[in-house]
């Protein structure tokens, strides 16, 4: 798709990597529908881009049915919202557990379930969300976060065989860790060395390219973060064993002490 006078969604535009999409997307030439719940931050973003601006909880089921329907024009969505979820499982209450899932899977499925409606009836359209590289390998410290990761990975996957004939593009992207914004920069986690980050703007590039030529799946990450997230795949009891050796469990409770007040 060329996104050049296209309309795109994109969810979770107050964050950092938010907002490296929403400045790629537009520097692309795409009319940009902005939605977070900060307003403070959405609404100078959406001056700055000349885009439309939305306040939307999406861990409120009926804001993102309406937010679809307010929405039931445009070309692309973005999904890029979500809660850091960070932390054993031990620590979080059912109420974080089902927020979670609300944020970071169930409304991307539903926004892509009703956009999907009118992207089909038009013969065009591109449905991309943003996933993680937990969403590929899950370490402890990152088994709610990663079941929501997993889980877009997994209908991605699916999506894109069941609109691929109705000209409708699916792709779904995997960071890794993210230096200047997002969750990791946010919670102040000091890695081991040799462990290497990538930049919002990488994020962005990653975006506007795999909604340009129709990419399935996306890593953004150093090469040896993305050798290790195929290894656990593999190799799973392995790959958590020589995490635990290089620091992996002190990452996690950083991330989970750093990120538990965004829940």
């Amino acid at each position: 798709m060329d996104l050049n006078g296209r309309t795109v969604l994109l969810t979770g535009a107050t964050g950092g990597i938010g907002h490296a999409i929403a400045r790629r997307l537009h520097a692309a030439g795409a009319r940009l529908v902005l939605t977070g719940r900060r307003t403070e931050v959405l609404e100078p973003l959406a001056g700055e881009l000349g885009a439309r601006s939305l306040a939307v909880d999406l861990a409120d089921a009926d804001a993102v049915e309406r937010l679809a329907a307010e929405c039931a024009d445009v070309d692309a969505l973005v999904a890029n919202a979500a809660l850091p979820a960070s932390g054993s499982v031990l620590s979080f209450s059912v109420e974080e557990i089902d927020r979670a899932l609300a944020v970071n899977l169930r409304a991307p499925m539903i926004l892509a379930r009703l956009l999907s409606e009118g992207m089909t009836a038009r013969g065009s359209g591109h449905l991309l969300f943003i996933s993680s590289l937990s969403g590929k390998s899950s370490q402890a410290g990152s088994a709610v976060y990663s079941a929501t990761k997993f889980g877009l990975r997994g209908f991605g996957q699916g999506l894109r065989g069941d609109l691929r004939s109705a000209g409708v593009g699916v792709s779904v992207v995997f960071p890794g860790f993210i230096s200047d914004a997002g969750m990791f920069a946010d919670a102040k986690v000091t890695l081991p060395k040799g462990v290497g980050t990538s930049k919002p703007e990488q994020v962005a590039e990653a975006v506007a390219d795999a909604i340009a030529h129709n990419r399935g799946e996306v890593d953004v990450a150093p090469v040896g973060m993305r050798l290790g997230a195929t290894f656990a795949g593999l190799a799973p009891e392995i790959s958590a064993r020589v995490t635990r050796r290089l620091g992996g469990e002190a990452i996690a409770e950083q991330m989970g002490a750093g990120q538990a007040d965004k829940r």
